[in-house]
């Protein structure tokens, strides 16, 4: 099961690949977790980012594909990945259906999470972080369960809000996700790798309807 979870910020993404690798066994992979890992550990391709980040600049594709390809040669993804809001342009989409046919890995399916823009917002703001697990929570929809918090990974969830998920910068993401991720959607299309569902429901019922869009790839 090699798939993409394709969608606005506050789709529900990070949470559905979560809910996916308990079911599955998979991993979730995000390139935002990878280029800290990468960072932090001081890799040849964390080098190279670090130096890009540190000029103010975006780090390029290459570096990118080059961590997603290292992180997909670990064993645990042998069975398959959860790319989570990656690609978010045609070109790395371009150069991800390069790298996956040459380690031949190609994709399984591409899932669309659809949600009104006007509900993203609250999505957005809501979303909390435990800082112990990593563990994704909404104080709106999907707050820690009590007892045990976090599921039972923590003995109590140190839940912070990032930087960016304030209201005041939601505009502007998914003004960048309609100009630059958007048309990722007809991209799939045509490759006949993409599945829409609608994202605007209780957390087993998109789970469900995730299922239900795999189950047909």
């Amino acid at each position: 099961m090699r798939i993409v979870f394709l969608g606005a910020p506050g789709s529900g993404k990070g949470t559905q690949s979560q809910r996916l690798v308990e079911l599955h066994g998979i991993p979730q992979i995000s390139t935002g977790d990878l280029l800290r890992a990468h960072v932090r550990e001081g890799t040849e391709l964390g080098a190279r980012a670090k130096a890009v980040m540190d000029a103010g600049q975006l780090v390029d594709d290459e570096t990118i594909l080059g961590m997603v390809r290292a992180r997909l040669a670990e064993p645990d993804a042998a069975t398959g990945f959860i790319l989570d809001g990656f690609p978010r342009t045609i070109a790395q989409a371009e150069g991800l259906d390069n790298m996956l046919q040459t380690i031949g890995q190609p994709l399984d399916a591409v899932i669309l999470f659809n949600v009104d823009k006007d509900l993203l917002v609250k999505r957005i703001s809501g979303r909390r972080s435990c800082q112990a697990c990593g563990r994704i929570f909404n104080i709106h929809t999907a707050p820690p369960p009590t007892p045990p918090p976090c599921g039972g990974r923590c003995s109590a969830p140190v839940l912070l809000q990032r930087p960016d998920d304030n209201e005041a910068t939601v505009a502007k993401r998914i003004e960048v996700y309609e100009a630059q991720t958007a048309p990722l959607i007809d991209f799939y299309t045509a490759q006949d790798l993409l599945r829409s569902i609608e994202a605007d429901a209780p957390l087993e019922q998109v789970t469900a309807r995730v299922e239900q869009a795999l189950s047909v790839s």
